[in-house]
């Protein structure tokens, strides 16, 4: 497994060890033993998995404290633009986007830590990701940013005027008036 560090502390890159035969492929995806010694030691307690076509744009959501979400997030299938907003008010990168394209064929994983809103578009014609959580989702705590606040610069890949996106997140707020509590 390697791990790859990005510009914003703590939100890293982690591409598994393929080994590739006649008969395909195999990798882990995730092992605990491996993640920890790499420093990533997260007890992840639910995975989630979405299914979505292409255009689609989902995000960008949190949970705030007690119950934010330090997320584990690979593509099972297609291609997506990932991408992970820092909401950590005393970090020197809050306000800031990063984001990678994840896919079934790279086989990267991002670990977005809890602090961040998360997200993500569909570059292929479906998608279906998979993410681990290491705390329960919870409604009273969700929190969002709106997809295309202009304070992000956020590049997702596709048209957003024609992108596919639900009322729920058609009308969250900017990230200057959200909610986050980091």
């Amino acid at each position: 497994m390697d791990i790859e560090k990005t510009f914003i502390e703590d939100l890293i890159i982690l591409t598994p060890s393929v080994f590739e035969d006649t008969r395909g492929s195999f990798f882990e995806s995730f092992n605990s033993n491996t993640f920890r010694d790499l420093g990533v030691n997260f007890q992840f307690v639910q995975d989630n998995q979405s299914f979505s076509k292409k255009g689609t744009i989902r995000g960008l959501h949190y949970q705030n404290p007690p119950f934010a979400q330090t997320k584990l997030v690979r593509v099972l299938q297609g291609q997506i633009m990932d991408v992970a907003v820092d909401l950590r008010k005393d970090s020197p990168t809050y306000g800031k986007s990063f984001s990678v394209i994840l896919s079934d064929t790279n086989r990267k994983q991002l670990l977005v830590p809890q602090g961040f809103a998360h997200g993500f578009s569909v570059l292929s014609d479906t998608a279906s990701v998979l993410y681990k959580c290491d705390q329960f989702y919870n409604k009273i705590a969700e929190g969002g940013i709106k997809f295309d606040d202009p304070s992000l610069h956020i590049d997702w890949g596709i048209d957003i005027e024609k992108a596919i996106v639900s009322e729920k997140d058609r009308i969250l707020p900017f990230m200057g008036e959200c909610n986050s509590e980091f």
